[in-house]
């Protein structure tokens, strides 16, 4: 059976996965000037859900509540400590292990692996958001 709030909790999804090639850009906040990873995520549920979320990563680490790594599902914000501080940096997680984010300077919006080493020791903590009620 398929309810309105499996529908509602995939539309985040089908907006991140849209960004896959979009360049980064410090600061970015749309597909035409390029992301960074807080404007990425911040794109992508303003478009599926007309929901305005803060611009930093900082901010955003209080949205929603905390789940923990064992507990995550797709469309559930993971934050990573990648410049030596924690909550640094921020992806939408897509299930089996992936997250879609918008990487540094001269990269591109792409899908990662969480599982490797590299992630797995920076992760920080995950959000989940709750889509409004339409």
């Amino acid at each position: 059976m398929n309810d309105g709030a499996t529908t509602d909790r995939d539309r985040p999804l089908a907006h991140a996965l849209q960004a896959i090639g979009v360049q980064y850009r410090y600061d970015g906040r749309s597909p035409e000037t390029g992301f960074d990873c807080s404007g990425l995520v911040a794109h992508v549920f303003e478009r599926a859900w007309g929901v305005l979320l803060p611009p930093r990563t900082g901010a955003l680490r209080k949205v929603g509540k905390a789940v923990q790594a064992k507990e995550l599902e797709p469309g559930d914000l993971v934050f990573y400590n990648t410049r030596n501080r924690p909550f640094s940096h921020v992806g939408i997680y897509l299930g089996d292990g992936r997250f879609l984010h918008a990487p540094r300077p001269g990269g591109y919006v792409r899908i990662e692996s969480s599982e490797t080493a590299y992630w797995r020791v920076r992760f920080n903590g995950a959000r989940r958001l709750d889509p409004p009620s339409f």
